[in-house]
């Protein structure tokens, strides 16, 4: 059976507990997280007994191939969305109706209300996307394949390392590689950074060539479709310094440490300080400006976030990546990633591409 009816009834329950009787669904992901539709422009009617897809006719075959069964409020040429939800939620005879509030914005949420008079709307938060923390069988699966295709993508490329090539020319030919491999595109806008550039945890590719520093960080995930992987690795492609080694070597035993602290029951900011807490000791605490990680799925960054003061406990199913870094400006900067599994008994880490400092060099 498809998990989406499942999905539903689970949030109904939630829904019950919170004294929501009915939710719009207005976030994009949210939607097809809880049917399968991947289409835009629609919002989902969650009712005690049932859901409405408030879409329009450019997508109701697309629907019926997606989500076969869904009952679906099509909205006509010229009827706004606002209109249109508002007939829909009428129908429905809902006397309290939530909405996201992360995701509609207030001047639509005030075009509905006037839309619905009678109808009080109460603005909600992360209903669907607590759900979304744990990941089911399904899920996991797709995870997996999106972690093979970025991994073999990378490989390819590894192989094949040019000196010669620029940043963008090899982000660009890692994402062709995971196209090849099988993937709908890139996760996000691959990161090569050499060098210097390192130091930048969001750096974008330039013309810069591999061969201006002994070294590069990439940060890459392919988009299988719908689930997303999150990878980063570090080459070394000349001869450095004992300096690059040492901070190498911190961050491996951050990370190292961070995952083997992986289990159910434990914190995500407990999690953190494991990471945060060695690479501290080692003299790089300033150096270390970002959370440890963060839930991957549907989205590349949502729920559950490893960073200090994050008081949720991890549980079986969720997935996060663990990346600690020590960036050193003018200098460079080291990270290292893997997407990790919590499990009943502790932790699986869906990753297996190579990285101790030997399996570094090229």
């Amino acid at each position: 059976m498809l998990p989406y009816q499942a999905r539903c009834d689970k949030l109904r329950k939630l829904l019950k507990k919170s004294n929501y009787p009915g939710l719009l669904v207005s976030n994009r992901t949210n939607v097809t997280y809880l049917t399968g539709f991947t289409g835009e422009d629609s919002f989902l009617l969650v009712m005690p007994d049932g859901e409405v897809l408030i879409t329009d006719p450019r997508f109701t075959e697309q629907v019926e191939q997606e989500c076969p069964g869904l009952e679906m409020h099509v909205r006509l040429p010229g009827v706004s969305m606002s209109a249109a939800t508002g007939r829909a939620c009428g129908t429905a005879k809902l006397g309290r109706l939530a909405i996201e509030g992360d995701s509609l914005t207030v001047s639509a949420r005030d075009r509905l209300a006037d839309q619905l008079p009678k109808v009080e709307l109460a603005t909600s938060s992360g209903l669907v996307e607590t759900l979304r923390t744990i990941k089911d069988k399904s899920e996991i699966a797709a995870i997996r394949q999106a972690v093979r295709m970025a991994e073999e993508a990378f490989t390819t490329m590894r192989g094949r390392l040019s000196r010669g090539e620029s940043e963008k020319q090899y982000a660009n030919g890692l994402e062709a590689e995971m196209r090849r491999a099988g993937a709908k595109g890139a996760s996000f806008e691959t990161i090569v950074a050499v060098g210097a550039r390192s130091a930048l945890p969001h750096a974008r590719p330039t013309g810069k060539l591999l061969s201006e520093a002994g070294f590069v960080l990439i940060d890459w995930g392919a988009d299988g479709g719908l689930y997303k992987s999150d990878l980063t690795r570090f080459l070394v492609t000349a001869k450095i310094s004992p300096k690059l080694e040492r901070v190498y070597g911190v961050v491996l035993k951050a990370q190292l440490a961070a995952i083997e602290a992986i289990r159910p029951g434990v914190s995500c900011a407990d999690v953190d300080a494991v990471a945060r807490k060695i690479i501290a000791d080692a003299g790089f605490g300033k150096r270390f400006g970002h959370g440890l990680g963060h839930g991957l799925g549907l989205d590349v960054h949502e729920a559950p976030r490893l960073s200090q003061g994050q008081a949720t406990l991890l549980e079986p199913g969720m997935v996060v990546t663990v990346e600690p870094g020590i960036y050193l400006p003018g200098w460079g900067g080291v990270r290292i990633e893997d997407d990790v599994l919590v499990t009943r008994n502790g932790h699986e880490v869906l990753t297996s591409l190579p990285k101790s400092w030997e399996e570094c060099f090229i």
